[in-house]
């Protein structure tokens, strides 16, 4: 009888102790919304099953694709995701509508947008594209905010132009002259090059301001209740971060298998490349991978204004948060 007893009491404790282990291993899911696919140069989200970062954080991340910055932040918005990686145009159009968000980490501080022609063409700076077919990434991308800014700083606006919807493949149209220009991406650019798209003419937006390209973005809801969760969330995302940095040759590599466009490695290292010096500034060389200049966002923001894209004036301080980044 006390045998049976000691039997029975060792089979309850193990089962507690399995139970607590079962808890204690269980993730917190967090969604991503993307601008985009599942492609190359996000290859340090793409690892997850390889690496495991996020689960190293408690954390079980699922990447939502998007068709552009305004895609992403809708997903956002629906409560579809719980993070948005988006750009900063998308989030000054949500924040004029009077959207609550809060702005956590900096993906890429490195403006990457461009607006390129052929050679041929004979357009070499912006004030050329006046009358001349521009294809976009989609209406909700950053190529579109971006080609506005760039634009601006000409004296041209949206309507001096014809905007065409080309995707994301969209140095396609302009080898086959459908398109006068295309606004695109270092990336995309690089890929068109590897491609075979000649010689051409870029137009740097970060010549004209140097906003960051992306960054991540959550509901103020979230951030108020989530925050040991976004924190170990961004904690995962830096160490994804900086191990593309460290290790480009295996990143490329793992996109082969991972990455949708990610089929020649060589060209996966050279996107891999640029979208890792895309990811540091001065500011994150002081403050680590992440760090948010606010005064810059502000920038932009005035700068959209100007444009005319928002109505409202923004106070980016007040929904810039940086309490949630790692420590260096």
């Amino acid at each position: 009888m006390k045998r049976h007893f000691l039997r029975t009491l060792a089979a309850l404790a193990l089962g507690a102790l399995c139970t607590g282990a079962r808890a204690q291993a269980k993730l917190d899911k967090v969604t991503i919304a993307g601008w985009g696919g599942p492609i190359s140069e996000i290859t340090n989200l793409l690892v997850e099953p390889d690496k495991g970062f996020f689960r190293a954080q408690g954390i079980d991340m699922v990447f939502m694709p998007g068709t552009g910055g305004g895609d992403a932040v809708r997903n956002l918005l629906s409560g579809q995701a719980d993070v948005a990686f988006t750009d900063p145009g998308s989030l000054y159009a949500a924040l004029d509508k009077g959207e609550k968000l809060r702005v956590i980490y900096d993906i890429y501080p490195q403006n990457i947008f461009n607006v390129v022609a052929l050679k041929s063409s004979g357009i070499t700076k912006p004030a050329d594209l006046k009358g001349k077919k521009i294809g976009v990434y989609s209406l909700s991308s950053g190529t579109l905010t971006n080609l506005q800014l760039l634009l601006n700083q000409a004296g041209l606006s949206e309507k001096d132009v014809t905007i065409v919807v080309t995707g994301l493949l969209n140095f396609a149209p302009l080898m086959q002259g459908q398109v006068d220009a295309a606004a695109a991406t270092d990336t995309g650019l690089l890929v068109a090059r590897a491609r075979g798209v000649g010689e051409v003419n870029v137009m740097e937006v970060r010549n004209s301001l140097n906003v960051s390209s992306d960054i991540f973005v959550v509901r103020e809801e979230t951030y108020q209740q989530k925050k040991d969760v976004l924190r170990r969330f961004l904690a995962a995302y830096r160490d994804s971060a900086q191990w593309m940095i460290a290790q480009p040759q295996e990143a490329a590599a793992l996109a082969v298998k991972r990455a949708i466009n990610g089929q020649n490695e060589a060209v996966n290292l050279e996107v891999i490349k640029l979208r890792n010096a895309s990811s540091v500034s001065p500011l994150t060389q002081k403050n680590g991978l992440g760090a948010i200049d606010v005064d810059m966002l502000q920038k932009g923001a005035e700068a959209w204004k100007k444009i005319g894209l928002i109505q409202r004036e923004l106070k980016m301080k007040d929904v810039v948060s940086q309490d949630l980044l790692p420590r260096k």
